[in-house]
């Protein structure tokens, strides 16, 4: 069954919950720094490893002390849906044990 699309005021009141995140392109995101490469390599194969749990993936970019993840549901038509704020919760609740900010 497809998910549900939030409304604009659904996912505002949501980011207001996860500083940092923002809006934009019907898709909800966030870059965050690391110390080293290696440090931002093994926050993406955690986070990979929760996109496989939840079976929902976001777009992940890889740079030398940084990861940007930028995410929307297919199933919703690209919208934003509560199945992506649950992959951006989890992944906030992940990145400090990696150093991230």
């Amino acid at each position: 069954m497809p998910s549900e699309p939030l409304s604009q005021k659904e996912i505002e009141d949501r980011l207001r919950e996860l500083p940092g995140w923002s809006f934009a392109d019907d898709r909800i995101s966030r870059t965050y720094r690391l110390g080293t490469h290696v440090a931002a390599s093994a926050l993406v194969a955690h986070i990979a490893a929760v996109q496989d749990e939840l079976n929902h993936h976001a777009d992940v970019t890889l740079g030398y002390d940084s990861v940007r993840l930028s995410v929307n549901s297919h199933d919703a038509g690209g919208a934003v849906t509560e199945t992506d704020f649950a992959l951006a919760e989890r992944v906030e609740s992940l990145a400090p044990a990696h150093g991230a900010a």
